[in-house]
């Protein structure tokens, strides 16, 4: 068993959940940041519910927006996993609701992670913070050099608060002299087995499209990872020196959205009928979304497909990521387990 304490903010996320799931079963001590000791008692819960022995897990009350706590979090800390930020679909009326905390949340984590001088972070930021901005018709794969490019009309107050946030991250290693001491994830679309009934971003796509509340698919495209493998990734990158100053691309091979929709469809036979596994044409998705929020911001990626250099994926699990297949069937099986479907 590991002396080694791990602090993993945004705790009641969807991946962190996992990633706490994950140390506890190592043998990790770890504390997880949350809004309200209310969250943290309800994320302890899931936990037990998932057979984690939670005696070496503890948390803290912290936010994104407020100094108040950040010191006294990091204390006795050797890793900070820096999951917390803001997931949506719908872009927000002001941008900065997204931007601000996603951003000045960052800054505070990374900074009282310094102060205490915590060994090394693993921060997660996103595979948008590379990929969008660029021209609609590039093919050649995104690399670690590759960054969005916040002019682009595929930029939205989502994809500008991954870009901002991790550029913030990377600029305060290196003010500090200790730029290999941070690894970034970037995953895709985070897929999976969910572990309670706060299905979040992710899964309330697949449910809607379980539901039948798309008439097609709009012609967007997803680049997937499973949850299980996301959290692993984060877990490995903390002690691996290969990727240390790396960017890790955490995501499988790009598929379209019609295939996720095929792929429900055949594996949960009992919903085949809701289900559309049909292309909507550009213009009617376009129309559809003067009236879905989630529909207008898919919108923007219509028809662009991004491809991802994944070097460092199998350096770090020794081995390929589960299919696609698997992560989706995993989220869909979940929301059946739910009955939120």
């Amino acid at each position: 068993m590991t002396q080694q304490t791990i602090l993993v903010t945004g705790a009641s996320g969807f991946l962190a959940s996992h990633i706490l799931l994950q140390l506890l079963a190592e043998g990790y001590t770890v504390r997880g940041s949350v809004r309200t000791a209310a969250k943290g008692a309800h994320i302890r819960k899931v936990l037990e519910e998932q057979g984690a022995d939670t005696s070496r897990l503890s948390f803290v009350e912290l936010d994104l927006l407020q100094d108040a706590g950040w010191a006294e979090a990091m204390a006795g800390v050797d890793y900070l996993l820096h999951t917390a930020s803001p997931f949506v679909t719908t872009t927000p009326k002001d941008p900065d609701d997204i931007i601000k905390p996603a951003l000045e949340g960052t800054r505070r984590a990374l900074t009282a992670a310094l102060d205490s001088q915590v060994k090394r972070i693993v921060l997660t930021s996103s595979m948008v913070a590379v990929c969008h901005g660029h021209d609609k018709s590039r093919t050649k794969p995104y690399g670690e050099a590759d960054w969005t490019r916040p002019g682009g009309d595929d930029v939205n107050a989502y994809v500008l608060s991954k870009t901002l946030a991790e550029q913030e991250a990377w600029k305060i290693m290196e003010q500090a002299n200790r730029r290999d001491d941070l690894t970034v994830i970037n995953p895709g679309f985070i897929m999976g087995p969910l572990l309670e009934q706060d299905i979040g971003t992710s899964g309330a796509v697949i449910k809607r499209i379980m539901d039948g509340e798309f008439p097609g698919m709009p012609r967007i495209y997803f680049s997937l990872i499973d949850v299980r493998d996301a959290a692993e990734l984060h877990i490995r990158a903390m002690q691996n020196n290969a990727v240390f100053g790396r960017r890790v691309f955490a995501t499988g091979p790009s598929l379209p959205m019609v295939d996720i929709a095929k792929s429900l469809a055949e594996n949960f036979p009992t919903y085949a009928k809701k289900i559309k596994p049909r292309q909507l044409p550009d213009f009617l998705v376009r129309l559809i979304g003067l009236f879905d929020g989630d529909v207008k911001t898919a919108a923007i990626n219509l028809g662009r497909r991004h491809n991802m250099q994944t070097p460092l994926i199998e350096t770090l699990l020794g081995r390929t990521l589960k299919s696609n297949d698997e992560a989706i069937r995993a989220m869909g099986q979940s929301l059946i387990d739910l009955k939120q479907v």
